[in-house]
């Protein structure tokens, strides 16, 4: 019997020396991920972004129901709004030349984009979400953006766009000989 035990205690400590060093050495999961871009669209751009507003929004997002308690997210939202003018927009009657004067009608300012950082943004704390959390924040950013959107249209993002507009084209036009220099707008 003490013959047996001594096998099966040898035995034991082998096959746990082994699993040790297995797991020690044994290679490590792959990992393989396969791309295929593709170009979808080419398009030509003539926008000429001129003032970007740098935005944070601080969301408490609340989900309500009558069976469960309710689930509620905080999140510290950045975001990022550009005002442009579409040059693209421009004709050659917006361009009048008179020996040394140069009057340009520009287009009207546009808001380019308003866009959510991701990356800056961050997920402060979830009550009570458990499965529903990913929904939660994704209403919440969702509410975000478009809460973002409505203070960048009340801004004075577009008047700033015009008065850059006049900073950058005016040494423009200056370094190519011009000297009455006048730019309007639609």
């Amino acid at each position: 019997m003490t013959k047996l035990l001594k096998i099966l205690i040898i035995l034991g400590l082998i096959i746990g020396i082994t699993w040790f060093v297995w797991e020690r050495i044994k290679p490590g999961p792959t990992k393989e991920t396969r791309h295929q871009v593709l170009v979808e669209k080419i398009e030509a751009m003539g926008k000429l972004e001129l003032v970007k507003y740098r935005l944070s929004d601080v969301v408490e997002h609340k989900n309500m129901t009558a069976y469960l308690p309710d689930a509620s997210v905080l999140l510290i939202i950045k975001a990022d709004a550009v005002g442009c003018i579409d040059l693209s927009k421009l004709t050659p009657e917006d361009v009048k030349v008179m020996e040394d004067s140069v009057t340009i009608n520009l287009p009207k300012p546009e808001i380019c984009y308003v866009k959510i950082d991701h990356k800056s943004s961050k997920v402060y704390d979830t009550k009570m979400a458990f499965f529903r959390e990913a929904t939660l924040v994704d209403e919440a950013f969702k509410a975000a953006e478009e809460e973002i959107t409505r203070q960048v249209n009340k801004s004075d993002i577009l008047e700033q766009t015009k008065n850059n507009a006049t900073h950058v084209l005016r040494p423009l036009l200056e370094g190519l000989g011009y000297t009455k220099i006048n730019l309007t707008f639609d």
